[in-house]
């Protein structure tokens, strides 16, 4: 559709309307990243997960890891837990570039984790905005949605039935 016909289908306004829109996403496209540090140098950002929360900071470091004033060593006892919370770090290739601090509430150690794995990957998007593309692709910033289903009444469980009996 021409210009000329679309201002005899819409009213003025609304032609002007999708004038300014079109260019200020023109000029949206062209505005540069930049990084969100704080005076102590360091990205900071919340990744959640379940019934999991978990604040991170993280700065240029020799790759130390405190989860609640803690070494995530003895915090995440479990190796596959930490492989989870390295992920992001990994495909990046900046393990040990970063010190990272955390604090986690909330739900289960699996659950902390993934709240973990979530919000590192988040700072290290406030530190350095150009690894967005590369951890959006590994599917690191989709917030996991999914958390336990309720229980209902007249059930053992959330879909576990009470034994039946014939008789």
């Amino acid at each position: 559709m021409t210009e000329k016909s679309m201002e005899s289908v819409t009213p003025k306004a609304v032609v002007k309307a999708l004038r300014v829109s079109s260019a200020t996403k023109s000029e949206v496209v062209g505005t540069e990243k930049t990084s969100k540090i704080d005076a102590l140098g360091r990205a900071s950002a919340t990744g959640r997960r379940k019934d999991a929360i978990a604040r991170v900071w993280i700065k240029s470091g020799s790759g130390k890891v405190l989860v609640n004033d803690r070494d995530w060593n003895t915090y995440f006892a479990r190796p596959t837990l930490r492989m989870i919370i390295n992920q992001p770090l990994e495909v990046v290739q900046r393990v040990g570039q970063y010190d990272i601090i955390c604090t986690v509430v909330g739900g289960g150690l699996s659950g902390q984790a993934g709240a973990l794995r979530h919000g590192l990957s988040r700072a290290l998007i406030n530190f350095e905005p150009e690894l967005r593309g590369i951890l959006k692709a590994g599917g690191f910033l989709t917030r996991d949605s999914r958390t336990v289903e309720r229980k209902k009444f007249g059930r053992a469980k959330a879909r576990r039935r009470f034994q039946f009996s014939k008789r």
